[in-house]
């Protein structure tokens, strides 16, 4: 069994950005992002700048959270080692979330401190006063457009509190740069404990309301240990590149941490992730290791040009977030030589636990055991299942959080002693190769993120069209799950493709692109339980037999 030896007092900063300095590695390229080449060295150096401007000019306290709403860069970083390397927590929010989504986690979470990018300020910007409890700091990368003033709740010390005024606009948002500026460029760690809480994760639940996974300081080096170094063999010498952004799980490994495990560079692309973008960053900065999932994977294979994409620098494609169907790795190997090892992580486990292995993955499969995590598949007694039958996955390894923030009746139902419930049901075959067999709930897993379908069939019933709806998800051309709503429409209203494409519009209105349905059908009712509960697996099963209207 796979074991990592760390000491009982250990910071995560310090592991992951002083360590490299201390060993020689301090003029390594660190990050790549634009035109911006930072060394580990003068990575460091804003590191501390950062940490320690949270620390004497916010008042930023031992295990206080320090909310992140950051597109991918450079800027990101600095901020999220920062507030660890004093002891705070880090806690990275999803940036494709509407005001609403925002307002509850940044009173779940309890910051006093964000630092925001100016392109999502306005996000922020039109939450009402009241619905902020905590909140006192806005910390803006970038240049912001004006907008609204933000509606803080008032502190003590006025909004913006008593922090260097040069670089405070009129709205009392402070610039990033006049952070870094009022920085000591050294700092030591804080010593804090490899069992503290070093950061956050928000996994979305099937009530729609996310919840917080506390993970520790000892997580971020034992997958690194376990996946970058144990799978995939990462060196000094790799150039990573991760399709899915630094605010996922899967992508705070890929694009930060397991570069930064060896002193590897990190390849980071703030805009979004289309075909055309991806394969501009992989042309123009040649990563070694390319991270995606299968969705981007499908769009990447869509596109063509004549000569062909240059991917000759991939030595491995990376694949997780949702199960990867055989003939897009196929087709991906066919067309451009390169391997994809699938696999599965969650957001409670931090990363990969389960995974192919390069020359010898199985197309179709999950892959097997990563070291340091162990498996047990049961059926819903918690008794083992035969070899090869489906049942629950249960998970054991040494990155599984500690527990749900504010949540302590989902974690003891999640989280069993040292075993924790994925949500997900597999078998395992003779050769070891676990297979996806499902959800044990009504989740949806698209283009990586996790979708509930009461989120979006509650957006639904806003429009004045509608009167009772269902969603479940359906399989695309390619074989990947995409959200598909069933709507009952009120007396007098007729169906029609015109109004098909008015609801999708709809909720792409109300809830983040990725949530909105693929496909709508008009039907006379939903099939119920006797307690009036719609009955999804029963529309699966329509769905299989029915044409769903574009």
């Amino acid at each position: 069994m796979f074991e990592l030896n760390l000491p009982d007092t250990l910071n995560a900063a310090d592991y992951f950005i002083d360590r490299n300095v201390r060993e020689g590695r301090g003029s390594n390229i660190a990050i790549e992002c634009g035109d911006e080449r930072v060394p580990y060295d003068a990575l460091l150096e804003r590191v501390n700048r950062v940490g320690s401007a949270l620390r004497d000019q916010f008042g930023v306290r031992i295990e206080e959270r320090v909310a992140l709403i950051l597109v991918d860069g450079p800027e990101f970083i600095y901020s999220f080692f920062g507030a660890i390397k004093i002891g705070a927590v880090a806690v990275p929010i999803n940036t494709l979330w509407k005001p609403q989504d925002y307002a509850y986690v940044l009173n779940d979470c309890r910051a006093r401190v964000l630092i925001v990018s100016a392109s999502l300020l306005p996000q922020i910007s039109a939450i009402p006063r009241d619905t902020l409890r905590y909140l006192q700091h806005i910390i803006v990368v970038g240049h912001a457009a004006p907008v609204d003033p933000p509606d803080l709740p008032p502190s003590p010390e006025g909004y913006g509190g008593q922090v260097v005024r040069s670089g405070t606009d009129r709205d009392g948002r402070i610039s990033f740069s006049t952070v870094i500026a009022a920085g000591d460029a050294a700092l030591q760690p804080e010593a804090t404990r490899k069992d503290d809480a070093a950061f956050w994760l928000y996994s979305s639940g099937s009530t729609g309301f996310p919840k917080g996974c506390v993970h520790l300081h000892r997580h971020m080096p034992f997958c690194a240990s376990a996946y970058a170094s144990g799978v995939l063999g990462i060196t000094a010498n790799d150039r990573c590149f991760s399709v899915a952004k630094l605010f996922f799980a899967y992508g705070l490994g890929n694009g930060m941490y397991f570069p930064f495990s060896v002193g590897a560079t990190a390849i980071l692309w703030p805009g979004p992730p289309t075909a055309a973008n991806v394969y501009s960053t992989i042309e123009r900065y040649r990563p070694t290791l390319l991270f995606s999932v299968p969705t981007n994977y499908a769009m990447l294979l869509a596109h063509e040009r004549v000569p062909d994409f240059d991917l000759s620098t991939v030595r491995l494609g990376v694949s997780a977030g949702e199960a990867l169907p055989p003939a897009l790795y196929e087709r991906f190997k066919t067309r451009f030589g390169v391997e994809i090892l699938d696999g599965i992580g969650s957001t409670e486990v931090l990363h990969i636990f389960i995974s192919n292995r390069p020359g010898q993955a199985k197309p179709g499969t999950s892959g097997r055991l990563v070291d340091g995590y162990d498996a047990r598949i049961v059926d819903d007694e918690g008794k083992p299942v035969p070899a090869g039958e489906i049942g629950n996955l249960l998970i054991k390894g040494d990155s599984i959080c500690s527990m749900y923030w504010n949540r302590r009746d989902q974690t003891r139902a999640t989280i069993e002693g040292e075993w924790i419930r994925t949500g997900d049901k597999y078998s395992q075959d003779d050769e070891g190769y676990f297979c996806y067999a499902g959800r044990c709930d009504d989740m949806l897993k698209v283009g990586g993120i996790w979708v509930s379908p009461m989120d979006v069939e509650n957006a639904l019933i806003e429009h004045s069209a509608v009167l009772e709806c269902g969603v479940i998800g359906r399989y695309d051309h390619d074989r990947l799950i995409k959200p598909a709503a069933y709507v009952v429409l009120r007396d007098g209203i007729v169906g029609s493709p015109e109004l098909a494409a008015s609801l999708r519009e709809f909720v792409r209105g109300k809830l983040a692109d990725y949530k909105r349905p693929r496909w709508v059908e008009f039907v006379p009712s939903l099939p119920k339980t006797a307690t009036g509960k719609i009955q999804r697996f029963r529309l699966r099963e329509i769905a299989e037999q029915t044409e769903i209207h574009l």
